[in-house]
């Protein structure tokens, strides 16, 4: 049993000062408000709940920056891809947990400390299965081990390489499956997290480029009631390429045949017509939102004030971590959405309102919900998830609650967040995860062969 005191902390019933919060085994067990600390409390400014990034692809950290030269034709989502493929085929079930582990590490260093593993990369190089089908899985749950973070994998069915069940090319051969092996995947990968404190398993089928309609009613059920996520409706391409083979739009299609409800979460979903934005709002399925890579790729703009206002719910992600910053995608969220209507605090919910509050806290709570965690934040019975934010910083500096909120959210940049504990244990001390260096090393020497 640990207990911490913050002189204020953002509680699920709102800010408090004076904040005592025990901690047994993980897990916090009780929090006081408005007492004085005891003499073994270990004393903190400041506390808000750690958050989760619900969409990771983690191999895609090696490759941040790799593809930003332009090409001889116009660059979108899809020539960027063939830089991922490339990228992808050459990895090692020994770079991929290299390579995943410091993205854990900054992940925690910047408030995140839960992950949703939407991983695809299960085959060996040449497309040959590992003898543990859950190789991949297996070294995704280890870097999580070793860094702290809390996971939720979601290993991801992708057997095709476009609508109507197109064949599969060269570059797509490390994540192809039958409903077969995936089921066979998904057991295992159970296996791969069972020792893992607060880790759990969801399904993910890929889009629907790459999975039939037979294919997906198979593969839902092997959620065993947990969570499913899918990518839909990134591009306009993808929904141009839907509307051809079925008549309908990628959510549109999804809302009318797949059973969507509060245990999905569809993916990006950029590209809505209206009756799609408030139908899926009212489904109480979870749009996970990518703002930086979405703004990296030249998605689009997701109709966030129009989602919100029918009901809807959204978490983040950091998808290709080309950027990891829970500040940074909120922020994008926002900027998006003023640049859209050119107009200021687009999403705080309405006059006299914190935006930085209105959209970390809708995050918070989406987040939870798309992987599954029934209590989040800082109250008894959630996994001890916190964060300290270093009031001694200069966009922090003589602030409380929502301003403090609002001025690490939009004008801090790096170096706000001070201590992380995930699961109760302290991670992040003075804004340096303890294993930093170590998973820096090793993500450096990986990455100097990968693109020699």
């Amino acid at each position: 049993m640990s207990t911490l005191h913050f002189g204020s902390a953002l509680l699920p019933s709102g800010w408090a000062d004076d904040v005592q919060v025990v901690v047994t085994d993980g897990t916090i067990t009780q929090v006081s408000s408005g007492v004085a600390p005891e003499e073994h409390d270990e004393r903190h400014p400041l506390a808000i709940p750690g958050i989760a990034s619900l969409h990771s692809h983690a191999f895609q950290r090696g490759m941040a920056g790799l593809a930003e030269t332009r090409g001889n034709s116009a660059d979108t989502f899809w020539t960027w891809r063939e830089t991922m493929y490339r990228f992808a085929l050459e990895m090692t079930p020994e770079d991929t947990e290299a390579v995943a582990t410091l993205l854990y590490v900054e992940m925690l260093e910047h408030g995140y400390t839960r992950v949703g593993e939407f991983h695809y990369l299960h085959h060996d190089r040449d497309g040959t299965p590992y003898a543990n089908p859950a190789e991949m899985a297996t070294r995704i749950a280890r870097a999580a081990e070793i860094s702290g973070i809390g996971l939720t994998l979601l290993p991801s069915f992708y057997a095709h390489g476009s609508f109507g069940g197109a064949p599969p090319h060269a570059g797509q051969r490390r994540f192809i499956c039958s409903v077969d092996q995936f089921a066979r995947l998904t057991a295992a990968t159970r296996t791969a997290i069972r020792a893992l404190p607060g880790a759990n398993v969801g399904v993910a089928p890929h889009s629907l480029r790459a999975v039939t309609p037979d294919e997906l009613a198979a593969i839902a059920p092997l959620a065993e009631g947990g969570p499913v996520h899918i990518h839909a409706a990134e591009q306009t391409k993808e929904v141009d390429e839907c509307i051809a083979w079925s008549g309908r739009r990628p959510v549109e299609w999804l809302l009318e045949h797949a059973p969507v409800d509060q245990r999905w979460c569809l993916i990006h979903a950029t590209h809505m017509t209206e009756t799609e934005t408030t139908a899926l709002a009212r489904s109480g399925a979870v749009a996970g939102l990518c703002p930086v890579t979405e703004a990296s790729l030249g998605d689009g703009i997701f109709p966030a004030r129009e989602f919100l206002g029918g009901g809807g719910r959204f978490g983040i992600g950091t998808d290709s971590n080309v950027l990891v910053g829970v500040t940074d995608e909120l922020r994008q969220l926002e900027y998006c959405q003023r640049l859209k209507y050119r107009e200021r605090n687009v999403l705080s919910g309405g006059p006299g309102l914190s935006t930085g509050r209105a959209l970390f806290e809708t995050a918070l709570t989406g987040g939870a919900k798309a992987l599954a965690q029934p209590t989040v934040g800082l109250q008894a019975s959630a996994r001890a998830d916190i964060v300290t934010l270093d009031t001694t910083h200069p966009s922090l500096a003589g602030r409380r609650g929502d301003a403090a909120l609002d001025g690490w959210i939009f004008a801090a940049n790096a170096g706000a967040v001070d201590t992380v504990w995930a699961g109760g244990a302290k991670v992040v001390e003075k804004g340096r995860h303890r294993l930093r260096q170590k998973a820096r090393d090793m993500f450096n020497a990986t990455v100097r062969r990968l693109v020699a």
